[in-house]
């Protein structure tokens, strides 16, 4: 059996049911940004306990973005008559 598994003692078809049960639970839109946002979490975790947090706060900037001009009030209004 794979080392990972080994620790959890799952077979092929536990796996598979855990699987199917998030499918009906979460749907099949939301669980790929589920599974995203899961390894987000763990790799941000795991930069954390090594000590990589300055590094990690670095490369997480906003962009910088242009103010976008407001709409001008110049602007000539015809007058009916």
């Amino acid at each position: 059996m794979y080392a990972p598994l080994a620790f959890l003692n799952l077979g092929p078809w536990e796996i598979f049911f855990i699987l199917g049960l998030a499918l009906l639970l979460f749907g099949g839109k939301r669980l790929p940004s589920l599974a995203k946002d899961l390894g987000d979490g763990i790799r941000q975790f795991r930069k954390s306990l090594s000590g990589d947090a300055e590094s990690e706060s670095a490369k997480i900037q906003e962009p910088e973005t242009k103010p976008t001009p407001a709409p001008s009030s110049n602007k000539k209004s015809k007058k009916s008559a």
